[in-house]
C-alpha cells in the first residue's frame, strides 16, 4: 500500500512537470505575440513551476529511499525540503513580477489582443483542475512537498484569472487602461507571495520536528489505553518525516508486572498503533510503573 502511494507521487510530479511545461510554452509565445505583459509573467511563473515540479519530484525520490546504516530514520526529510525551497521560489516569483509589473506601468506599451483572455480561460480550467488533483494526492498521502506543489498550481491559475481580468479591463476601456494587465499581474504577485508564506510554515514545522496534532496524539493514546495490562499513557511524542510518522511513548503498567509482561504488552501497543494508523512507521515505547507522579498529563492526551 505504501509503495502504491509513492509510485502516485511520483506520477503526480510528473504530470505537473509535463502540463507546465506545455502552458509556459503557451503562455509566452501567446504573450509576445498578444502584447500582453501579464500573459508573459504568467508563463514566466509557469516555468518556475516546471523547476519546482522537479525539485519535488526529485525530493519525493529522495524520501522514498528506504533507511540505511547512514539514515536509521529514513530519507524523509527530503520531501519537506523540497515543498521549502518551492514555497522560497514562489516568494521569489512573486517579487519578480511585482518588480516588471511596476516597470510594465511606468512605460507606455500596446494594447493586448482579444485572443489572450481565451487563452487565460483554458489555462486557469487547467491550473485549477490540476490543483484539486494533486491537493488531493497530497492528503491521500499526507505530503507536504505535493500539497506545496499543488498550491503552486492553484496560484498559477489566481495569476491567470487575473491577468485576464486585467486584459479584458484594458480592452473594455480602450486607450489609456493599457496598463490594466500590468496592474493585474501586480495584484496577482502579492497572492502568490502570499501562498509563499503560507506554504513555507509546515515545511519548516516538519523540518523541525513540530508535534502533529492534537488530534492524531488523542487517537495514539487512545489506542494505547484499549491494550490489556495498560493503565495509562504518560507521554505521546511524534515527529512526521516524510510520508510517515516516528512515534515515542511513555506507558504506565501494573507495578507488579514483570519485565517480560511488560515488553509483551509493549508489542501489542506497536502493533495495534501500527495497523490502526499505517501511517506510522515505528513506535519506541518506555514503560513506567503505574501510577506515576505527573498521571495527569496522561488524562490531557487522552481528553
Amino acid at each position: 500500500m505504501q509503495r502504491s502511494l509513492e509510485r502516485t507521487v511520483l506520477r503526480t510530479a510528473m504530470l505537473g512537470i509535463l502540463v507546465n511545461g506545455i502552458l509556459a510554452t503557451a503562455k509566452l509565445v501567446g504573450g509576445i505575440l498578444g502584447n500582453s505583459y501579464a500573459l508573459i509573467a504568467d508563463a514566466v511563473e509557469s516555468m518556475t513551476d516546471i523547476f519546482s515540479s522537479f525539485v519535488v519530484w526529485r525530493g519525493l525520490s529522495v524520501a522514498i529511499q528506504p533507511p540505511d546504516s547512514d539514515h536509521p530514520y529514513g530519507h524523509g526529510k527530503a520531501e519537506p525540503l523540497a515543498a521549502s525551497f518551492v514555497s522560497l521560489m514562489l516568494l521569489a516569483a512573486a517579487l519578480g513580477i511585482a518588480i516588471q509589473a511596476i516597470r510594465e506601468i511606468l512605460r507606455p506599451h500596446l494594447m493586448p489582443r482579444p485572443f489572450t483572455i481565451w487563452l487565460l480561460l483554458a489555462v486557469v480550467i487547467i491550473k485549477e483542475s490540476l490543483f484539486r488533483f494533486v491537493f488531493h494526492v497530497g492528503n491521500q498521502t499526507s505530503s507536504t512537498a505535493v500539497r506545496t506543489d499543488a498550491w503552486h498550481h492553484r496560484s498559477d491559475a489566481i495569476t491567470s484569472a487575473a491577468a485576464g481580468i486585467g486584459i479584458a479591463i484594458a480592452l473594455w476601456g480602450g486607450k489609456g487602461y493599457e496598463s490594466a494587465d500590468d496592474w493585474a499581474a501586480l495584484f496577482a504577485s502579492s497572492i502568490v507571495a502570499w501562498n509563499g508564506f503560507q506554504l513555507l510554515k509546515p515545511a519548516v514545522d516538519e523540518l523541525m520536528d513540530a508535534l502533529p496534532s492534537e488530534e492524531m496524539q488523542k487517537e495514539i493514546a487512545s489506542i494505547a489505553l484499549s491494550c490489556g495490562g495498560v493503565l495509562a499513557v504518560e507521554k505521546v511524542l511524534a515527529r512526521k518525516t516524510g510520508f510517515v510518522y516516528w512515534v515515542d511513548m511513555h506507558l504506565e503498567v501494573p507495578k507488579d508486572m514483570t519485565v517480560e509482561e511488560a515488553h509483551a504488552v509493549s508489542h501489542v501497543v506497536k502493533d495495534r498503533i501500527r495497523q490502526q494508523l499505517p501511517t506510522i512507521r515505528e513506535v519506541s515505547i518506555h514503560v513506567e510503573p503505574y501510577p506515576q507522579k505527573n498521571l495527569g498529563l496522561a488524562s490531557e492526551i487522552v481528553g
